[in-house]
């Protein structure tokens, strides 16, 4: 990227109060390390609930569960960023891992495998994941993934994103048919309040918004909880008295649940799961370098980024859990707090490592009700198309090229994950295709390969960035157009060099050579 370009872009970004390098006060970053996680904690502990609910596991053992999320959550999130990509971005348990985890508990669970209980569906889920992502680990670190990026135009990564931020607008906490708007929209009018209106009264509004307006929106539901105003069962109730109901320490470590169990249809299932979160983190990558003012990420960061998130989704496999992924929530509370600090979102994880062994900790969040993580949603999520249209910059939107290719893999992107919600499993898919006929006539291996194709398609059909980011990466591929018109010309002039990255071997271990090494190759 040339100095005037980067000055260019960098002027773009003159609401970034802390940057990816800056380090703020201790006191200060603790507080905004725990912002940034408390954006990310109702999808967090959602997975874990839906899961643990699919299983039918024991009340005692969800809050262990759910401390192992975090834990993971912590780790990966130091990982990624000190030696991964070195992107400020929180990793957290994917729900583009969901489909294919919620599918082999059922086969597990219904069909009775290995005893069909919760603690024989998640050894099978520990062995699908970690095979899955031991693949993941080699496509980053070997340079596959990379490779992607000449193929990738402001025109593909566009839609991606703005699939990323529209893919929970319909989620339960803002949508359902039982909500409190109330309570969601003291939430997002807190926000809205302190991050745009208020944020020139004081330096606090423009940097703690989340924070701020997720303890105002809880005390304020407690205390009309506590005085009975709410009762049970209402969207906004905060039971403060299952605070104390949990253990104090929980007791996390690797296999806790026992060893893995390998079977290759699953697999190959949480392979497609795992090609569809490659696709996300991709598309988040480019969002925090376009929010950052930062050139777009080079092939060698996208190779790093990667493949340390198949390394900690092994080791997600290993402590248990359903796997680590970048999140998009923090990437929204970095366009609204304007702190895009790695420094800041590695205390963050910190703490997270830490209360994730507390009880306690795990109950607290728990009670934080869905109308305000709702809330949360709707400013964090809106601020991500947001991302997502400005990356049209770059191109020529006078081209009818352009506008069909994004506007078609929006439309594909919204329309097929909502065909695909019609069915609870893949299982269920495949019975409405009426393949049961055809399958009993071909032999085994046959027919466990059809299997494997529609559950894949289910897969990847459900995760609404991974429908529109590939067609528009087909289309804009395969229909003519020039690299001006597709934006690629403008992005070569902002992209950062190879050199602009260290990787973990350039920094740690002196590798003085490494970087003119890795000029030549992709890793």
């Amino acid at each position: 990227m040339t100095g005037d370009d980067a000055a260019a872009d960098g002027a773009a970004r003159d609401d970034i109060e802390y940057g990816i390098d800056d380090r703020p006060p201790l006191g200060e970053s603790f507080v905004l390390g725990v912002q940034h996680y408390l954006t990310m904690v109702g999808a967090n502990i959602a997975v874990p609930l839906i899961l643990a609910e699919a299983m039918g596991m024991p009340d005692d053992i969800t809050a262990q569960f759910i401390g192992t999320f975090f834990v993971v959550s912590g780790i990966a999130t130091l990982a990624q960023t000190t030696f991964g990509n070195r992107y400020p971005i929180v990793q957290g348990a994917p729900f583009s891992m969901l489909a294919p985890a919620l599918a082999i508990i059922t086969v597990v669970t219904v069909g009775g495998v290995g005893g069909g209980d919760w603690q024989a569906a998640l050894v099978q889920l520990q062995g699908a994941i970690i095979v899955a992502a031991t693949v993941e680990v080699l496509m980053g670190y070997l340079g596959l993934v990379g490779k992607l990026r000449r193929f990738l135009s402001p025109v593909v990564i566009a839609p991606t994103i703005m699939l990323i931020g529209l893919s929970l607008f319909s989620a339960g906490q803002i949508t359902a048919r039982e909500q409190s708007w109330w309570l969601l929209g003291l939430t997002l009018g807190l926000i809205l309040l302190f991050s745009q209106y208020l944020d020139v009264k004081h330096r606090a509004f423009k940097l703690y918004p989340v924070i701020l307006a997720l303890v105002i929106a809880w005390v304020v539901a407690a205390a009309l909880s506590a005085t009975g105003v709410i009762v049970d069962g209402h969207p906004g109730y905060v039971p403060l008295e299952d605070v104390t109901d949990t253990q104090p320490f929980l007791p996390i470590y690797p296999f806790q649940w026992g060893a893995p169990q390998f079977t290759t249809a699953f697999i190959v299932g949480m392979f497609a799961g795992v090609l569809a979160s490659i696709v996300e983190s991709i598309g988040d990558y480019y969002a925090v370098a376009n929010l950052t003012g930062s050139g777009a990420p080079s092939e060698r960061r996208i190779n790093h980024g990667i493949g340390m998130e198949g390394l900690m989704n092994v080791f997600a496999g290993i402590m248990g859990t359903a796997g680590s992924t970048s999140y998009s929530e923090n990437i929204g509370a970095i366009g609204l707090t304007g702190v895009a600090s790695r420094y800041v979102v590695q205390l963050g994880a910190l703490v997270m490592l830490f209360v994730g062994f507390v009880g306690y900790f795990g109950q607290l969040i728990a009670t934080i009700p869905d109308p305000i993580v709702g809330g949360l949603f709707i400013a964090m999520f809106g601020q991500i198309v947001a991302v997502g249209v400005s990356n049209l910059r770059h191109v020529d939107l006078e081209s009818s090229r352009n506008t069909f290719i994004v506007g078609f893999a929006l439309f594909v992107g919204l329309a097929i994950p909502a065909y695909m919600g019609n069915f609870d499993s893949t299982i269920a898919f495949r019975e409405t295709l009426g393949l049961e006929a055809t399958l009993a006539s071909l032999p085994v291996w046959a027919e466990a390969a059809v299997q494997v194709v529609v559950d894949t398609v289910y897969i990847i059909g459900s995760t609404g960035m991974a429908v529109g980011g590939l067609a528009a990466l087909i289309l804009d591929n395969t229909i003519a157009g020039s690299r001006e018109e597709r934006g690629l010309a403008h992005w070569d002039r902002i992209t950062e060099d190879e050199s602009e990255f260290d990787s973990f071997w350039d920094r740690w271990l002196g590798a003085g050579g490494a970087s003119s090494a890795d000029s030549g190759r992709s890793d």
